[in-house]
């Protein structure tokens, strides 16, 4: 492959991250370095310079601790160590020490709502007993009805059924999520003081930044009686409260914690980051996002909106205005480990009920691919034009769509057993990458991986686009190569004032001069005077901008 990994000079800059692009890793599904069908950090490293050459300025490592896999890494045993399978603290230092040598940022996830079941701290508190220090750190409580056979609430898991499991005493403990994944009581100080030292730990060995998950739910209301919910309010975001009242989510307790958090990472130079997995409605996010706390929040409402300018534009507006109040940056996002990739879901019906779709092996309704892929470098080219910080997710830069035929033997999530085959889950966003065009796993490793990779994916591989005129890859590599270059501040002007609901165009001029031009629409438009920079589809003769196309153009 072509290579371009010399090294970039790191920006020592505190705000480095307001307008980073961000590169997600899987670190299980990125690159086996050992052949047992596992990605690990080992892989990672060597594959840095790839990422170099991509251009990024920081990868996020999804959780790569001690974990039983119950929920695909996100189950921790301990947080302040690597999966053997994955590799060792020698291995993690070795790929801080070479990213850094890239001028590439490492941030890595951190998990606090809930540890694994396998956690030194939950085995203590099932060999103590009810009321015990042991099982304060969690949140146990006994169960209604007359022998205490019922659970204590109405509370329902994310991943389906119910939100309490039932241990050998007869005590219940609360999982927000898997049963494997019993949720702490951040009301314990010593839950608190002992994140705190997690924090150190990763920020002493060289870390850069912390995404932080489920951070709309550390803080519960968990004075009793504890309170019911009624059945769909445990966890739909349509249905959670716009006040902090909520018992479970978006509580205004949370975000002391993270004013601790924060005074942690000031003690860096430069001062360790943080962005927040947070659910929530967008007035709530600003407290999220703010100098005090986390710094920034993921803007979900732009994965979420439809292909469509007027909605896209009220989401943009949105958030642009959200992050200046809060006085951070703006994050923009269209695929992680959690959603269908976004090459798949822009080649669905406005409408589609997605999971219907997986289970249907991606046949009903059938998807056009070429529309799909052509939607979504529009849209990427699009995202990484405004302002604040993108976050890419692995195999995106190769087009990958959804693997949405994942035999029902292979399928690990646990939403597909909790809800009893009615979710498929997300395995289909985690299958492992493609690297070479050939081989037992298109060079993910020596081996076949943990999930099958489709035939095609070979056709996919970085081998196959690298150098290729017009692939996706290629692509990729100049989007962000002229976004470093063209990037001045974070301002965005709107050439027309107002969005005509019936418009299919976006229009924004940015710093320097230059604009981005998206028709989202169905007919090609005139294109706009000025020096074409890059474009996600071919222009033809260049008098038109075709559907379903962004460009970026310097004016005259």
């Amino acid at each position: 492959m072509t290579d371009q990994s010399s090294p970039r000079p790191s920006n020592p800059d505190a705000n480095w991250w307001r307008q980073a692009v961000v590169y997600q890793v899987y670190p299980r599904s990125f690159a086996d370095s050992d052949g047992d069908g596992l990605g690990d950090i080992p892989g990672v490293t060597s594959r840095l310079p790839y990422l170099a050459a991509l251009g990024v300025d920081a990868i996020w490592l999804s959780p790569f601790y001690p974990s039983a896999l119950a929920d695909g890494g996100y189950d921790v045993a301990d947080y302040r160590d690597v999966d053997p399978r994955l590799g060792t603290l020698e291995d993690f230092d070795a790929l801080v020490d070479g990213a850094h040598r890239l001028g590439i940022k490492v941030i890595v996830d951190i998990v606090p709502n809930h540890t694994s079941d396998d956690h030194v701290w939950f085995r203590e508190a099932l060999a103590a007993p009810p009321g015990s220090p042991a099982r304060e750190r969690y949140v146990f409580r006994d169960g209604r009805g007359e022998h205490g056979e019922l659970p204590p609430t109405d509370w329902v898991s994310v991943f389906g059924g119910s939100a309490w499991a039932r241990v050998p005493d007869g005590q219940w403990y609360l999982h927000l999520f898997a049963p494997e994944q019993p949720d702490l009581n951040w009301n314990n100080p010593e839950v608190r003081e002992d994140f705190l030292t997690t924090l150190r730990f990763w920020s002493d060995r060289g870390v850069d930044g912390f995404r932080v998950d489920v951070a709309h739910g550390l803080a519960k209301d968990l004075a009793d009686p504890l309170r019911d919910l009624g059945e769909g309010h445990s966890h739909d975001i349509d249905g959670r409260y716009d006040d902090g009242s909520h018992p479970l989510w978006d509580r205004d307790e949370v975000h002391e914690i993270f004013r601790e958090w924060r005074a942690v990472f000031n003690t860096y130079d430069p001062p360790r980051v943080a962005v927040a997995e947070a659910w929530v409605r967008h007035q709530r996010r600003a407290a999220y996002s703010s100098p005090d706390g986390l710094g920034q929040a993921f803007n979900f409402e732009f994965l979420r909106a439809p292909f469509s300018a007027p909605a896209l534009r009220s989401v943009i507006d949105l958030e642009l205005t959200t992050s200046r109040r809060a006085g951070a940056s703006s994050t923009w996002v269209l695929s992680n480990h959690d959603v269908i990739r976004h090459a798949s879901r822009y080649a669905l019906p406005e409408g589609t009920d997605h999971n219907a779709w997986l289970l249907s092996g991606g046949t009903r309704p059938p998807v056009d691919h070429e529309q799909g892929l052509r939607r979504a470098r529009a849209m990427t080219l699009l995202m990484l034009a405004l302002p604040g910080s993108s976050y890419l997710y692995q195999g995106e830069e190769l087009g990958l769509p959804e693997v949405a035929d994942l035999p029902h033997e292979v399928l690990q999530d646990p939403m597909w057993a909790r809800t009893g085959h009615r979710l498929k889950g997300r395995d289909g966003c985690r299958v492992p990458l493609p690297w070479t065009t050939t081989g037992p796993s298109h060079g993910f490793g020596d081996a076949a991986g943990w999930l099958p990779q489709p035939p095609f994916f070979g056709e996919l591989s970085a081998q196959a686009q690298d150098g290729v005129d017009g692939s996706t890859l290629e692509f990729y590599r100049e989007a962000l190569r002229l976004r470093r270059k063209l990037l001045q501040d974070e301002e965005l002007t709107w050439v027309s004032t107002e969005q005509d609901p019936d418009d299919d165009l976006l229009h924004f001029q940015r710093a320097g001069g230059w604009h981005c031009v998206a028709n989202l629409g169905t007919a090609p438009r005139p294109l706009p005077p000025g020096e074409v920079l890059i474009s996600s589809a071919p222009l033809g003769d260049g008098r038109e901008l075709p559907a379903e196309t962004t460009v970026w153009l310097r004016s005259h």
